[in-house]
């Protein structure tokens, strides 16, 4: 298929003319939207789990409601739940009332929870949810929305399960997110929309231009360049040693990406939580509730890796950190670029982006490569120095095909000693509390792990934290019926860790567990080779 480069190229100038529109027009979050009514209910702790209530549907008009809350609160013996409970609906857990079948073997138990957590297209509310118009995936528990990163490890295990429709389905949906504001959110909630989260965009249109041909790339071109520029505005005004929102320009003249957030106060679905890190940190505030909502984009919330003490929450500093995931990322992102320009007969252009993609990847492995720790580490742009936190991040530029073989083969050896345990890979070694880091384990960094030293010849590492991992998820299904968002994998404990209880569902766990199943064993005899794992030796 043939592609002219002008009406391409029209198609992006005018899908990002029309992102400058949607972003004015931007629907506000609960807290905005009812003031003081959400923060009495967030500090008052009626909900156990601050998400319950932004994600709460108004039964009238906001302006209604908020009126009668400021008249009523003042009468004696006003009941705050009793006026919340006749005002809103409360909502429900996605899958919360499902019963797993023992008897299934668990790539039959992962298959038949996929419907239990797809969503159909979804119908207007006067709530925070931002209608999708096609069908999608959420993780489960209270995680009721599909959000961005766990969405590419779902979609690789719904592409193993053959369900290729809705894999389709979910990424016009994220295409559908980009033209609508300017960027795929964190989620689709208006508390989510002042920020993303790690853009895996580029690899849901890889992981179906697999399956179609190239020519996916050039039909998603328009986003993709949106996508990019999102992550990338500001850096033409950038003078060395200086930050816009997700671009550092470096005193060497690199401009490479952090994480940030637009807003600078508590998050809508942790008020409470953020308000007391504030409180007690003795730092400015606003500073601190961006550091908060910068890490949020990260998708590691929390982890030692963003605190400069290594331990305490109200020492987050993420946007003083540039993240060397996020940079392989965006690498992938200009490599997506020039591949969609090239499908496109956009030849110049295509050049152009993969030479940009080019000079990235050399600066990746010049300011990441950390020779002390034998590893990719992060870089404090402030102090112009390398992060010395040895964290899973690392394997990224090898996911990428960015680290040359010999870095590859150190990665390998460091990831051995400091990170593998007996069920896979940890994110940090530090066990400090917060549920980014040790002992738990979580999908996406295995396969991130996984397939990064399988594609740089280390095959024999990606084997171990691949049986580790699947031996871990089957034998906590077979002994609870369920799959959950992360796992303890030294083999002592349960995962914990973090401000919400462990979730079930779970939509990155059934796809990457999907998957791997599928490349370490024979999925057609999934019950016998998922078992004979369970059973092996540590």
């Amino acid at each position: 298929m043939n592609f002219s480069k002008l009406p391409v190229l029209g198609a992006i100038w005018i899908s990002c003319a029309f992102a400058v529109i949607a972003r004015a027009a931007t629907p506000e979050p609960p807290s905005v939207v009812f003031g003081e009514l959400f923060e009495a209910v967030q500090l008052s702790r009626i909900f156990a789990d601050s998400k319950t209530f932004p994600d709460a549907i108004p039964r009238v008009a906001p302006d209604i409601i908020t009126a009668a809350y400021r008249t009523e609160r003042r009468k004696p013996g006003f009941d705050l739940r009793a006026f919340v409970s006749r005002y809103f609906d409360l909502p429900d857990a996605p899958g919360e009332k499902y019963e797993s079948d023992r008897a299934q073997d668990v790539c039959a138990h992962i298959d038949a929870l996929w419907p239990v957590l797809t969503r159909e297209p979804d119908a207007p509310t006067r709530g925070s949810l931002l209608p999708l118009p096609n069908r999608y995936v959420v993780p489960g528990g209270r995680f009721r929305e599909i959000y961005y990163w766990d969405s590419y490890f779902t979609m690789v295990g719904l592409e193993t399960s053959g369900n290729h429709d809705l894999v389709d389905a979910m990424l016009q949906n994220f295409a559908y997110l980009i033209d609508t504001y300017g960027h795929v959110p964190n989620g689709n909630r208006t508390y989510y929309l002042s920020r993303s989260q790690p853009p895996f965009f580029a690899a849901m249109v890889g992981l179906v231009a697999k399956r179609e041909g190239e020519v996916q790339y050039a039909r998603y071109l328009p986003q993709l360049a949106r996508e990019y520029h999102y992550w990338m505005e500001g850096q033409e005004k950038l003078s060395p040693g200086t930050a816009h929102r997700r671009v550092v320009r470096l005193p060497s003249g690199e401009v490479l990406n952090r994480y940030w957030d637009d807003r600078a106060m508590p998050r809508d679905e942790a008020y409470f939580e953020d308000v007391e890190t504030a409180r007690g940190s003795g730092r400015d505030a606003a500073e601190v509730y961006r550091n908060l909502r910068a890490a949020a984009e990260s998708g590691w919330d929390f982890s030692s890796r963003w605190l400069e003490d290594g331990h305490t929450l109200s020492t987050i500093r993420t946007v003083e950190l540039l993240p060397v995931d996020l940079n392989s990322l965006i690498y992938d992102l200009e490599v997506a670029l020039s591949r969609a320009y090239s499908a496109a007969g956009a030849d110049v252009a295509a050049r152009r982006y993969r030479a940009i993609a080019d000079e990235r990847a050399r600066a990746i492995r010049r300011i990441f490569w950390n020779e002390k720790q034998r590893a990719f580490t992060d870089y404090l742009w402030k102090e112009r120095k390398q992060s010395d936190a040895v964290t899973a991040a690392g394997v990224y530029p090898l996911f990428f095909d960015i680290a040359t073989r010999d870095d590859s083969a150190q990665v390998a050896s460091t990831i051995r000693m400091k990170l593998l345990r007996p069920e896979g890979v940890v994110p940090t070694p530090i066990a400090s509390g917060q549920q980014w880091d040790a002992p738990n384990g979580w999908p996406p960094l295995q396969w991130i792990a996984v397939q990064g030293l399988r594609r740089s010849g280390e095959g024999e590492l990606a084997r171990a934290i691949a049986f580790g991992w699947i031996r871990e998820n089957v034998s906590g299904y077979r002994s609870t019926g369920k799959l959950v968002e992360k796992y303890d994998v030294t083999g002592s404990d349960t995962a914990r860790g973090g401000e919400y209880p462990t979730q079930d569902g779970f939509g990155w766990t059934n796809g990457v567990l999907r998957r791997l199943l599928d490349e370490y064993s024979n999925a057609a005899h999934c019950r016998n080779s998922a078992a004979r794992m369970a059973d092996s030796p540590r």
